[in-house]
C-alpha cells in the first residue's frame, strides 16, 4: 500500500496503516530528536509525542510532504523539551555525553570495526558540537544536514522564512566549524589533518 493511502486510511481511523507510517517513519524522528536533544532518553519521549500528536492531527494533514508535516511536529516537540530544560535545567556533562550505541538510520554492514569506532567517534565530537549551538541553529543545520530537507521544507517544518533558515544555518555551520577546529586533538585522526588546513587557509 502506498503512502497516500496508508494516510488516508489513517485519518478514517485505522490504527493499522498508521502504525505503517509509525514504522516507515519512526527511525528518522528518532534521529531528528536525538540531534537535537542530544540524549537517548529524551529523544525517545520526544519521538513518542511525536507520534501522539502525529495521530491526533493526522485527519488536518492536506496532503504534500507528508514527512515535512511530520517532521514540523517533532521539531516543535523538541522546542518544547528544550524550553523545558531551560527552566529546569540538567547537569551540564549529561548533556555532552553521547551513547554511541543509540539507534541510528546511518548504519552500513559492510563497515568494519575500526571504520564503526571511527564513526562512533567523530560522532561524539559532532554532538558535542551541535549541544553547543543555540537550539534554532541546531534545528535548522539537523534538518538540512542530517535529515537532508530543502530550505523550503525547514521553513515550514520551523515557521520561518527562508532568509531566516539561510541565516541560522550559515552561523550554524560556522560555529560547529570553529568548534571541531578548536576540538582538534579529540577528533579521530583521519580528521585532523584536514582540519588543521581549513583553519591555515582561513
Amino acid at each position: 500500500m502506498d503512502e497516500k493511502a496508508l494516510i488516508a486510511n489513517a485519518q478514517q481511523g485505522e490504527i493499522p496503516a498508521f502504525n505503517q507510517l509509525v514504522l516507515t517513519y519512526q527511525s528518522m524522528v528518532y534521529n531528528l530528536a536525538y540531534r537535537i536533544l542530544g540524549d537517548a532518553d529524551a529523544a525517545a519521549d520526544a519521538s513518542q509525542d511525536t507520534f501522539l500528536s502525529a495521530f491526533r492531527a493526522i485527519k488536518k494533514f492536506r496532503g504534500g510532504s507528508f514527512k515535512a508535516w511530520l517532521l514540523r511536529i517533532a521539531t516543535n516537540t523538541c522546542y518544547d523539551q528544550l524550553r523545558y530544560k531551560q527552566r529546569r535545567p540538567a547537569s551540564p556533562l549529561e548533556a555532552l555525553l553521547v551513547e554511541p550505541d543509540h539507534p541510528s538510520s546511518f548504519t552500513d554492514p559492510t563497515e568494519g570495526p575500526e571504520d564503526y569506532t571511527l564513526r562512533q567517534e567523530l560522532g561524539q565530537v559532532m554532538q558535542a558540537g551541535l549541544n553547543t549551538l543555540p537550539s534554532d541553529q541546531r534545528i535548522a543545520l539537523v534538518l538540512s544536514d542530517v535529515q537532508g530537507l530543502s530550505y523550503q521544507e525547514i521553513a515550514e517544518a520551523t515557521r520561518s522564512s527562508l532568509g531566516t533558515v539561510k541565516s541560522r544555518l550559515s552561523r550554524g555551520r560556522a560555529k560547529l566549524r570553529d568548534y571541531l577546529l578548536e576540538q582538534g586533538e579529540l577528533l579521530p585522526a583521519r580528521y585532523r589533518l584536514r582540519s588543521r588546513e581549513s583553519a591555515a587557509s582561513r
